[in-house]
């Protein structure tokens, strides 16, 4: 089933990100477009401040070979960026791992990638590979693509349901267990005992709405 997720890195982490330091209040924009090895969307928006030379706030950076202003409009400024590929970032891991891009937006706290796989498994892969190469990603949101939902499915919070994808994919259940709560945590952004409670109540509702002869409880 097509699944979309919402992910995130620290705004330094991208190599638009270098804007930041010289202008924390912008926020900057990609434009929509599935990421080919021929064209690695080269637009992108830089929106919330009005200066001279929009070009010389960015610094250089190994995964930035170009940027050109294209066009302004009072404080927004649409620029066009030519990649270095050859650097691993976000942007080389959608290419290589084929997973189109919906929408990237960065401010000087995070960036926030949405992204759209074929089937989980598909994020998945996109995930162990920003981990392998060292970008450090954090999964704040995953659900269908559709509004169809499961009977396990709807018994589930989409808080649990996020908490169970991913500890599923990181090894959790594994034996031995390839990953700990606390590492999920931080993944998740809340604590080794939100974790241990989200996993524990999911699990409940699960086996309640497919075991026979059981009755599940919100208790």
């Amino acid at each position: 089933m097509a699944t979309e997720a919402t992910f995130t890195v620290p705004s330094d982490q991208f190599p638009l990100g270098t804007i930041f330091t010289q202008l924390p209040d912008v926020t900057v924009e990609l434009e929509r477009l599935i990421p080919s090895r021929d064209v690695v969307i080269p637009y992108f928006w830089v929106r919330g401040t009005a200066v001279d030379d929009i070009e010389s706030a960015f610094s250089a950076h190994p995964g930035v070979r170009q940027i050109q202003l294209v066009d302004s409009v009072d404080d927004e400024y649409l620029l066009r960026v030519e990649w270095s590929l050859e650097y691993d970032d976000v942007l080389s891991v959608l290419i290589e791992t084929d997973i189109p891009l919906i929408k990237a937006t960065g401010t000087n706290q995070q960036w926030t990638f949405d992204i759209r796989g074929d089937s989980r498994s598909d994020l998945a892969t996109f995930h162990s590979r920003c981990r392998e190469v060292g970008i450090p990603v954090t999964l704040t949101e995953l659900h269908a693509l559709t509004p169809v939902e499961t009977e396990t499915e709807a018994a589930l919070t989409e808080t649990q349901q996020n908490a169970l994808v991913l500890a599923y994919e990181r090894g959790y259940f594994e034996s031995p267990r390839e990953v700990t709560m606390e590492e999920l945590g931080d993944e998740l952004g809340i604590s080794q005992q939100a974790v241990g409670s989200r996993l524990r109540r999911g699990t409940k509702h699960i086996l309640g709405s497919t075991l026979p002869a059981t009755e599940d409880s919100n208790q």
